[in-house]
């Protein structure tokens, strides 16, 4: 990286402390990069603004729509909706291998 540090919005580039998006390491620095795995919602499924049980939902993502997963851990998929252009978590039950 090189140049001024680029502000980074968490609610559409997929980066966190520890883990970012690989399309962003030009911009972000983190410990760990991953690349999308693309899946479809098997059911409607509310995107979370994170993984606690009281977490503030941010949109709902309906049957058929893309989820881009980076991180699936304990049941909670972390990952990006790209047709609304958000970051967050759904419950992975919710979601089957794009074929």
């Amino acid at each position: 990286m090189t140049g001024r540090s680029v502000r980074i919005d968490p609610r559409n580039d997929a980066a966190r402390r520890d883990l970012a998006d690989v399309r962003l390491a030009d911009r972000v620095f983190a410990p760990h990069y991953a690349a999308p795995v693309d899946y479809v919602l098997a059911a409607p499924a509310p995107l979370l603004e994170s993984r606690g049980t009281d977490a503030a939902p941010l949109a709902q993502l309906d049957t058929g729509d893309r989820f881009e997963v980076l991180e699936l851990s304990a049941g909670i998929a972390w990952g990006r909706a790209p047709a609304l252009g958000l970051v967050g978590y759904v419950a992975a039950d919710r979601l089957k291998p794009l074929s």
